[in-house]
Protein backbone atom coordinates (compact mmCIF):
# COMPACT_ATOMS: atom_id res chain seq x y z
CA UNK A 1 0.00 0.00 0.00
CA UNK A 2 1.01 3.23 -0.97
CA UNK A 3 1.75 6.33 2.14
CA UNK A 4 0.59 9.61 0.31
CA UNK A 5 2.41 12.95 1.73
CA UNK A 6 1.55 16.07 0.42
CA UNK A 7 4.62 18.46 -0.08
CA UNK A 8 4.74 21.47 2.29
CA UNK A 9 4.81 24.33 -0.48
CA UNK A 10 1.88 22.89 -1.93
CA UNK A 11 0.01 24.23 0.60
CA UNK A 12 1.45 27.84 0.64
CA UNK A 13 0.82 27.50 -3.33
CA UNK A 14 -2.69 26.91 -2.91
CA UNK A 15 -3.28 29.49 -0.77
CA UNK A 16 -1.58 32.00 -3.59
CA UNK A 17 -3.53 31.16 -5.90
CA UNK A 18 -1.09 29.02 -7.95
CA UNK A 19 -3.05 25.71 -7.90
CA UNK A 20 -6.30 25.32 -9.27
CA UNK A 21 -7.81 21.94 -9.85
CA UNK A 22 -10.65 22.15 -11.48
CA UNK A 23 -10.74 20.50 -15.02
CA UNK A 24 -10.72 24.47 -17.25
CA UNK A 25 -7.67 25.36 -14.36
CA UNK A 26 -4.05 23.60 -14.39
CA UNK A 27 -3.17 20.61 -15.97
CA UNK A 28 -1.57 18.18 -12.89
CA UNK A 29 1.02 15.43 -14.22
CA UNK A 30 2.12 12.43 -12.43
CA UNK A 31 6.11 11.51 -12.25
CA UNK A 32 7.94 8.09 -11.00
CA UNK A 33 11.36 8.80 -9.32
CA UNK A 34 13.87 7.50 -7.55
CA UNK A 35 15.10 9.84 -4.82
CA UNK A 36 13.00 10.88 -1.58
CA UNK A 37 10.79 13.67 -1.41
CA UNK A 38 12.02 15.76 0.92
CA UNK A 39 8.53 17.46 2.17
CA UNK A 40 9.68 20.50 3.88
CA UNK A 41 11.70 22.08 1.24
CA UNK A 42 11.19 20.08 -2.49
CA UNK A 43 8.66 22.69 -3.99
CA UNK A 44 9.11 21.64 -7.99
CA UNK A 45 9.80 19.31 -10.18
CA UNK A 46 13.43 19.89 -11.06
CA UNK A 47 13.94 19.03 -7.48
CA UNK A 48 13.00 15.32 -8.35
CA UNK A 49 15.26 12.57 -10.25
CA UNK A 50 12.80 10.90 -12.66
CA UNK A 51 13.01 7.19 -13.97
CA UNK A 52 14.27 6.57 -17.26
CA UNK A 53 13.11 4.23 -19.56
CA UNK A 54 10.90 2.88 -22.69
CA UNK A 55 7.38 3.71 -22.29
CA UNK A 56 7.52 6.30 -19.27
CA UNK A 57 8.27 10.15 -21.00
CA UNK A 58 10.03 12.36 -18.96
CA UNK A 59 7.94 14.82 -17.65
CA UNK A 60 4.73 12.20 -16.54
CA UNK A 61 1.56 11.69 -17.60
CA UNK A 62 -1.52 14.23 -17.47
CA UNK A 63 -4.02 12.88 -14.36
CA UNK A 64 -7.19 14.83 -15.73
CA UNK A 65 -7.99 16.16 -12.87
CA UNK A 66 -11.29 17.98 -11.71
CA UNK A 67 -12.18 19.68 -8.46
CA UNK A 68 -16.02 19.32 -6.87
CA UNK A 69 -16.76 21.02 -3.34
CA UNK A 70 -19.69 20.64 -0.84
CA UNK A 71 -20.27 21.79 2.46
CA UNK A 72 -16.80 23.29 2.21
CA UNK A 73 -14.65 20.27 1.38
CA UNK A 74 -13.49 20.07 -2.09
CA UNK A 75 -12.73 16.56 -3.38
CA UNK A 76 -9.97 16.79 -6.16
CA UNK A 77 -9.99 13.79 -8.67
CA UNK A 78 -7.92 11.96 -11.16
CA UNK A 79 -7.93 9.63 -13.65
CA UNK A 80 -5.53 6.74 -12.83
CA UNK A 81 -2.45 6.47 -14.96
CA UNK A 82 -1.12 3.42 -16.55
CA UNK A 83 2.55 3.24 -17.84
CA UNK A 84 4.02 -0.19 -19.28
CA UNK A 85 7.58 -1.29 -20.00
CA UNK A 86 8.87 -1.36 -23.12
CA UNK A 87 12.25 -2.72 -25.02
CA UNK A 88 13.90 -3.21 -21.69
CA UNK A 89 13.25 -3.08 -17.26
CA UNK A 90 12.97 0.18 -16.14
CA UNK A 91 15.03 1.70 -13.33
CA UNK A 92 14.91 -1.25 -10.22
CA UNK A 93 15.49 1.86 -8.01
CA UNK A 94 12.01 3.38 -8.45
CA UNK A 95 9.62 4.08 -5.49
CA UNK A 96 7.92 7.40 -5.42
CA UNK A 97 5.16 9.07 -7.50
CA UNK A 98 4.40 12.52 -7.28
CA UNK A 99 2.07 14.84 -8.88
CA UNK A 100 2.80 18.69 -10.16
CA UNK A 101 0.94 21.48 -11.59
CA UNK A 102 2.82 21.76 -15.36
CA UNK A 103 0.77 25.05 -15.23
CA UNK A 104 2.37 26.73 -12.92
CA UNK A 105 5.71 28.18 -13.56
CA UNK A 106 8.27 25.88 -11.97
CA UNK A 107 6.18 22.96 -11.84
CA UNK A 108 5.10 23.35 -8.36
CA UNK A 109 4.85 20.27 -6.78
CA UNK A 110 1.35 18.87 -4.59
CA UNK A 111 1.88 15.51 -3.16
CA UNK A 112 3.58 12.33 -3.43
CA UNK A 113 3.08 8.52 -2.91
CA UNK A 114 5.70 6.01 -1.20
CA UNK A 115 5.51 2.65 -2.18
CA UNK A 116 7.61 1.83 0.74
CA UNK A 117 10.41 -0.09 -1.12
CA UNK A 118 12.09 0.18 -4.62
CA UNK A 119 10.45 -1.59 -7.95
CA UNK A 120 10.91 -2.68 -11.23
CA UNK A 121 8.71 -2.97 -13.99
CA UNK A 122 9.34 -5.60 -16.45
CA UNK A 123 9.64 -5.50 -20.10
CA UNK A 124 5.98 -5.86 -21.17
CA UNK A 125 4.34 -5.15 -17.52
CA UNK A 126 2.76 -2.41 -16.43
CA UNK A 127 2.60 -0.22 -13.72
CA UNK A 128 -0.69 1.81 -12.05
CA UNK A 129 -1.41 4.74 -10.21
CA UNK A 130 -4.47 4.15 -8.90
CA UNK A 131 -6.37 7.29 -7.12
CA UNK A 132 -9.60 5.28 -5.69
CA UNK A 133 -12.17 7.82 -5.20
CA UNK A 134 -9.99 10.66 -4.92
CA UNK A 135 -6.60 12.19 -5.26
CA UNK A 136 -6.80 14.18 -1.66
CA UNK A 137 -9.68 16.69 0.03
CA UNK A 138 -9.57 20.46 1.18
CA UNK A 139 -11.37 20.84 4.08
Amino acid sequence: MASYSKYQDGVDQLCRGVHNFTAAGHTYKAVIHTDAPTLASDDELADLTQITGTGYTSGGEDIQNDMSEASGTATVTAVDVTWTASAADWSSSAQYVTVYNDTSTGDKLWCTWSYGATFTVGNGESFTLDFGASMCTVA
